[in-house]
């Protein structure tokens, strides 16, 4: 009976004690803690390099772009120089003459070009060099002075030299109805108006510049300045009365002053 008891008590006794662990398998589990820290510490140290990496190649990429000189016309010809001619009409060799020094300065001072005057073929002659910069100078300058022969005056044709989206249109007063005669010469009258009061109505209302040479007429302004332009003479050259054409400018300078 004694004996019973003393092995239930050493039981209970055993079972309250603590559990006690292993000496390999702590050992075992204090390696696998510090392999683990290892890795943890391997991994981060990995991130820290892409990170640094990242950062030298977005310095790298910032600060070693290759920067490259602007090309001048001349050198992105190969050292080879354009040429461009503007012929004179007969009706234009005068105040050509007239308005030389006008025409000369801006082509040599601003766009730096060779321009001389050929007299035996009577045309204007542009020439690049080495001074000259941008290499749509040569096509500005031929338009300025193409301007000009039309019957532009030099302060209005030198816009296209300053501005990127004038553009010069032409058209024929029998492109937009077929006349013959007096009926031409009336439908002539009716855009310039009397002592050209209608022709700068138009001008003034709808930003642009109108030269009417005979039955031409030829426009200088920007792309929705010259069709408001045109339609105002196709009215006029099909019969429409000034009064009318006159009030619809009104409320185009309006919905235009408004707009800017």
């Amino acid at each position: 009976m004694t004996v019973e008891i003393q092995d239930m008590a050493m039981d209970i006794e055993s079972s309250n004690l603590p559990n006690v662990l292993d000496p390999s398998t702590l050992t075992s589990r204090i390696i696998q803690s510090e392999s683990i820290q290892r890795e943890d510490s391997e991994n981060n140290r990995g991130g820290d390099e892409d990170d640094d990496l990242a950062m030298d190649l977005g310095n790298n990429e910032s600060t070693e772009q290759p920067t490259f000189q602007k090309l001048s016309a001349h050198a992105a010809r190969g050292g080879k120089a354009e040429y461009r001619r503007v012929r004179c009409p007969a009706h234009r060799y005068t105040p050509l003459r007239e308005n030389w020094e006008q025409l000369l300065t801006p082509l040599v001072e601003y766009l730096k070009l060779q321009v001389r005057f050929n007299t035996r073929t009577r045309s204007v002659e542009m020439k690049t060099s080495r001074h000259t910069l941008d290499t749509s100078s040569l096509q500005k300058g031929a338009d300025f002075i193409s301007a000009f022969m039309l019957g532009f005056e030099p302060q209005d044709a030198v816009a296209l030299l300053r501005l990127d989206d004038l553009y010069v249109e032409s058209f024929q007063v029998t492109d937009v109805k077929i006349l013959r005669g007096d009926h031409l010469s009336r439908a002539i009258g009716r855009v310039a108006g009397q002592d050209g009061k209608t022709r700068f109505a138009i001008e003034n209302a709808t930003r642009t510049r109108i030269v009417i040479a005979d039955s031409r007429i030829h426009l200088l302004g920007s792309y929705a300045n010259i069709r408001l332009a045109r339609n105002a003479i196709c009215d006029l050259i099909l019969g429409a009365p000034p009064g009318k054409v006159y009030n619809n400018m009104r409320n185009v300078a309006k919905r235009m002053n408004e707009r800017y």
